[in-house]
């Protein structure tokens, strides 16, 4: 089942809503704090207005949204470094973004992550464009700036999709992988490329993309659609699903050890896990406890103590 049907049946008897066509409730933060010029921190702010407007008046897909459908994602970019080079910047990216849970106001992590990878070129007021169809313009550097903006736009819409339909991101990861191809490339432009490091925007779009990783789709789908939203009506069986969908994880991280895509799927979701299996039978808060240790080291420690 789709999204868009997901959401039609559960609006069904609820008040009418103005239908938008933009798919994104972003909100993009500038923080450049102690880095640039007065000129420059000026410059920062008109971008900040800029880039929201990018994201959220841009139309992503061919679907119609309601306002209540749109999903919600925040994009922190930090200044850190002015560069030698005339309205260059080196920065970080962090990039979150959620799923309401059904019939609920609680909101699930489906993304959180940060790309230390990122450098762009501005000058204040210079037009912010991005044509799918020539990703990289005549200076590779201006362009890489809404390239890797519109690159984690379909990064989260695919995840989305997946959530409510088993593979229903793939022709969102599809774009996000069309921009990997011709991801603009310069001497100091990196994030693109397998060589340019092991976490990275080549490798997530190889792990999502790649057939050898298919029990992610299933597990995003279990997870979300068969796990959270199900925790309404019954939180024995919604438990069940998420356990299985940590489960295909562990099962694909021992199979193919250190991938990224684990380790992206377990980021900023270790307190909704500890939440969820406190409250789950003794065996099978134990067997999360076992699984979750294994597959996200990172909160190993929490889930020890949490899940004893």
């Amino acid at each position: 089942m789709c999204r868009k049907i997901v959401w039609t049946i559960c609006l069904a008897l609820a008040v009418p809503i103005m239908v938008q066509a933009q798919e994104l409730r972003a909100r993009v933060t500038i923080n450049a704090r102690g880095v640039g010029t007065p000129a420059e921190k000026k410059a920062f702010q008109t971008l900040q207005a800029g880039l929201n407007n990018f994201l959220n008046n841009r139309k992503w897909t061919n679907e119609t949204w309601q306002n209540n459908e749109k999903v919600v994602c925040n994009f922190l970019i930090t200044i850190t470094e002015v560069t030698s080079s005339s309205n260059v910047y080196k920065a970080s990216l962090m990039v979150q973004a959620a799923r309401p849970v059904y019939n609920t106001s609680y909101e699930s992590p489906l993304m959180n992550f940060q790309d230390e990878n990122f450098i762009f070129k501005y000058v204040e007021y210079q037009p912010i464009e991005f044509n799918e169809n020539r990703v990289s313009g005549a200076d590779p550097l201006v362009s890489n700036l809404t390239a890797v903006l519109a690159y984690y736009v379909y990064v989260i819409l695919g995840l989305d999709h997946d959530s409510f339909a088993l593979r229903g991101g793939d022709p969102y990861f599809q774009k996000a992988l069309t921009i990997v191809s011709n991801a603009p490339e310069g001497r100091d432009i990196t994030g693109w490329k397998a060589f340019d490091g092991l976490r990275n925007r080549y490798w997530l779009m190889e792990n999502l993309t790649n057939n050898r990783y298919t029990m992610v789709h299933d597990a995003i789908y279990s997870y979300y659609r068969l796990g959270m939203d199900y925790m309404y009506e019954n939180e024995t069986e919604a438990r069940t699903a998420v356990l299985n969908a940590i489960g295909l994880l562990n099962t694909l991280n021992n199979d193919i050890p250190n991938t990224m895509i684990v380790q992206f799927f377990f980021q900023g979701k270790s307190q909704e896990l500890v939440k969820l299996f406190k409250k789950s039978s003794p065996e099978q808060r134990q067997r999360a406890r076992e699984i979750l240790q294994k597959v996200d080291i990172m909160n190993a420690n929490t889930y020890k103590s949490e899940l004893r």
